[in-house]
């Protein structure tokens, strides 16, 4: 296995804090490596450390003879005077670029929504951030790096670079370092974790749930180990551990310890208890959505929305940027009005939002965090019980030397922090979260999660980080490209399989169809014939409309199958439980259980292919 790149003895110090003391690392081919750590623990100066942009105070950076390095800043560094094609291309010639593969996979997957011709300067900061990544993509690189990735990409796009990324690259050659919060992403993609903590540099085997494996073993053994931190784990591993199949088979030793640990640990959430506080607070009735429309400048946005939600309910919402997540939340807090259909709210609800932009907190430029809290609240009820503010400010990881940092100081993640505090002070009973994971790191993110598995309220969760989708919410819903509002069964998975099976039955115009039209010769041309015969083929294939009594037939054929998955996702939930608690010796039981576990999954699998097949028919 080749040797890439490396740091020894590294060290680095800013005026006011020692980032690196004496790290020795080192990357070899096939290494697909993930950095975590706190923010500010300098995770991102360790990767501008490896592309020698900045200089080590001690040690020194090695790197191999006629190594191709391409660094992902978090920043903007594109000239916005150039268009979108020549930032990603340059002046490459286009039948070379249109007849490369591996460019066409990465225009096709990033900016296909967008106007090739287009200058960068007039593109949105989300959209210039996926300029800058198909730009780094389309390059031959031995090395990537890439710093938080996956902002401002959506659900879709996030599986596909992890796609991209795993088959980039033959087995065993290439190297990866990625800096992300979305810890699916981790998972998915990293076979190394690299934890930054306290200027050193800890490595795992593994993704992220091989990490807090073997971090929760460490912490174990340590006799001192904080004990908050610890139960944190602890329910993390539980989540781990009764999770889907992929993400329990990913680590590479032992799981015994691990069995042991949550062998007596309960669900992370108590749902019945859960259900009963939030009927109490909330009564039967928090939001109906029916039949609604909403239109902006003769385009549809939603149409014929029906949404019911309980008390207690826990719903994540996915659909590609653009969909209308978030104007149906807009919509739901009355601050749109539809124009069509109706949005009935129970007398008792309570809505709490966390917004992207977190611009709530701009009103108190000046003040500091500590006297903000103060005048706010002292304390607040979580489960019929008393919990001090103190406790929540450590929870979510501020420190009381920083209690007096002005809120204009704040970081991005801080700033978030802070608002998710001020909003459970209010004590809701309805919380919106849009994007709530954006800035924060992931020991953040399992306390916020912690945070959320006592809290009884009505949840709505719009994110496109699928592990904190599937962790906090029990159902998901996505707003397709037809403005209409689906259940998923079969949760993130499933809409993945209805946007691929969209997508190939449809052409949408974007950067690949600007740029096809001005290709006009060599490979290029016949990659675009290609292209689109295969979509003429599959649109001539896509399946007529129903009426009359097929089309009823095909409803109650719907409805059965929806009945169907929800009784086999309870099945499976009771056995999940059930292997939890079993006795981890005894071999005979577990493996019956893991047949009957096979059963259930290749009964899932049938269904869900049945409804793809009947959600086609209806259209």
């Amino acid at each position: 296995m080749a040797h890439l790149l490396g740091a020894e003895q590294v060290s680095l110090e800013f005026p006011t804090k020692k980032v690196f003391d004496g790290i020795t690392i080192g990357v070899n081919d096939g290494d697909r490596i993930g950095i975590v750590g706190r923010n500010g623990d300098g995770k991102s100066t360790m990767l501008k450390l490896l592309d020698r942009r900045i200089q080590p105070d001690e040690g020194r950076v090695t790197v191999r003879n006629g190594l191709r390095i391409g660094l992902l800043d978090q920043a903007d560094v594109l000239d916005h005077e150039l268009t979108v094609g020549a930032a990603v291309v340059g002046d490459t010639p286009e039948y070379e670029w249109a007849g490369n593969p591996r460019i066409r996979d990465v225009i096709a997957g990033l900016l296909n929504d967008l106007d090739w011709n287009q200058t960068v300067g007039e593109l949105s900061g989300g959209q210039r951030r996926r300029v800058a990544l198909a730009r780094l993509l389309v390059q031959d690189l031995d090395l990537v790096m890439l710093d938080e990735p996956t902002n401002h990409l959506d659900i879709e796009g996030v599986a596909w670079l992890a796609q991209h990324l795993k088959t980039r690259w033959s087995a065993n050659t290439g190297g990866l370092i990625v800096v992300t919060h979305d810890r699916w992403f981790l998972d998915e993609v990293c076979n190394l974790t690299w934890e930054l903590h306290d200027g050193i540099i800890e490595p795992f085997e593994g993704g992220y749930a091989a990490y807090i494996l073997q971090r929760n073993e460490r912490d174990r053994s340590a006799a001192a180990s904080e004990a908050r931190r610890q139960n944190l784990m602890r329910k993390e591993l539980a989540w781990l551990r009764r999770g889907a199949p992929a993400r329990t088979s990913k680590p590479k030793f032992r799981m015994d310890a691990a069995a042991e640990l949550i062998a007596n640990e309960p669900p992370p959430r108590d749902s019945v208890s859960l259900s009963k506080l939030a009927t109490q607070r909330l009564g039967k009735d928090v939001i109906d959505v029916e039949n609604l429309d909403y239109s902006v400048d003769g385009k549809q946005i939603l149409k014929d929305v029906t949404w019911r939600l309980g008390p207690g309910d826990r719903i994540g919402l996915v659909g590609v940027n653009g969909a209308g997540k978030t104007t149906l939340l807009k919509l739901i807090q009355g601050t749109l009005s539809p124009t069509g259909g109706r949005i009935k709210l129970g007398k008792t609800v309570n809505i709490a939002t966390l917004s992207q932009e977190v611009r709530e907190l701009d009103e108190f430029h000046g003040e500091r965090i500590f006297s903000l809290i103060a005048r706010e609240k002292s304390f607040f009820v979580v489960d019929k019980k008393e919990v001090g503010v103190g406790q929540l400010v450590e929870q979510l990881g501020f420190t009381q030397a920083q209690l007096q940092t002005p809120i204009e100081d704040l970081s991005g993640g801080q700033r978030r922090r802070l608002q998710f505090l001020r909003l459970l002070f209010g004590e809701p009973n309805v919380l919106i979260l849009d994007e709530p994971t954006n800035d924060l790191d992931t020991d953040i993110l399992a306390a916020m999660e912690d945070l959320l598995d006592s809290w009884p309220g009505t949840l709505i969760v719009v994110s496109h980080d699928r592990y904190l989708l599937e962790r906090v919410t029990d159902q998901q819903f996505a707003l397709m490209g037809d403005g209409r509002l689906r259940h998923l069964p079969g949760g993130v998975d499933e809409y993945l399989r209805l946007r691929k099976h969209s997508l190939s039955t449809s052409t949408e115009p974007g950067v690949l169809a600007t740029a096809n039209a001005s290709v006009t010769s060599g490979a290029g041309a016949a990659a675009v014939n290609t292209a689109v015969a295969n979509t003429s083929a599959a649109q001539s294939a896509s399946s007529p409309k129903l009426s009359g009594a097929a089309l009823r037939e095909a409803e109650k054929n719907m409805a059965r199958i929806e009945r169907a998955l929800e009784k086999l996702a309870a099945d499976e939930a009771s056995l999940h439980q059930k292997m939890a608690a079993h006795d981890q010796s005894d071999y005979e039981g577990l493996a019956a259980m893991a047949t009957l576990q096979a059963e259930l999954n290749a009964k899932r699998e049938a269904l869900e292919l049945e409804w793809l097949e009947t959600s086609d028919q209806l259209g």
